[in-house]
């Protein structure tokens, strides 16, 4: 199996796609959740023959890229202000900037209470606050992974073969083929049911690289009730 990364032009608009050649002897556009289009197409497959098939179903692929382009990740405008909320593992805490000589984050009693020497400089706050979710992320992160693999009837099947945590605008997570696993840094503000949804479906990936029948059997398998926490992510971090 090959991959190969192309760029098709559709008017004013780029379809950026990804050709994984298998022996099969059909050709197939998928649209993923990520709004990402992969072909699968026969090794012997011209490039010609497959964006000749792409160009007739550019207006479908642009259709769904704008579909499921409603439900990814879309960073809310912040302050980073004294009694601004923000999210953390899907409970909502208030804001509070207080003056101090050191600098630090806490969570307490409802609160995010951030401690600065610089507490009129909102962009200091806001440097804090993603400091402190970057950790919060590294540390939740890995406790949820181990939790998702005892889903699976071999766990070590589905282990990643590494973790990073990145902020990133168009996905929540995703399955290497090198078998790393990346996860959004905002998912931390999400319920952990949802995190929970993210980590599975990208473990499930493994051993299913795309989204066909095989990948859902293998989800609907581990987590049954997969489509209810897809929903509320959805809800919650809109």
């Amino acid at each position: 199996m090959t991959r190969e990364l192309h760029c098709l032009q559709y008017g004013e608009q780029e379809i950026q796609y990804e050709i994984v050649r298998r022996p099969r002897k059909t050709l197939e556009i998928a649209v993923e959740p990520d709004a990402s289009v992969v072909i699968a197409a026969p090794e012997d497959a011209t490039l010609d023959a497959i964006e000749a098939k792409l160009r007739k179903r550019a207006a479908w692929v642009t259709r769904q890229q704008r579909y499921f382009s409603q439900f990814l990740p879309r960073t809310p405008e912040r302050r980073f202000v004294a009694g601004e909320t923000h999210l953390y593992l899907g409970r909502q805490y208030r804001l509070k900037v207080v003056p101090h000589v050191q600098e630090s984050v806490k969570l307490i009693r409802g609160f995010i209470v951030v401690q600065t020497h610089r507490p009129t400089r909102p962009e200091v706050t806001r440097e804090l606050v993603e400091a402190w979710y970057r950790d919060r992320a590294h540390i939740k992160f890995p406790e949820r992974i181990e939790l998702c693999l005892g889903l699976f009837p071999d766990p070590e099947a589905f282990r990643p073969k590494g973790l990073i945590v990145r902020q990133t605008r168009q996905r929540w997570g995703s399955m290497s083929p090198a078998g790393r696993l990346l996860l959004n840094r905002r998912l931390v503000q999400a319920p952990v049911d949802a995190i929970d949804y993210v980590i599975t479906h990208e473990l499930c990936h493994v051993a299913e690289p795309h989204h066909g029948a095989a990948f859902f059997d293998l989800l609907d398998k581990v987590m049954p009730d997969w489509e209810r926490r897809k929903q509320r992510l959805e809800r919650a971090m809109a």
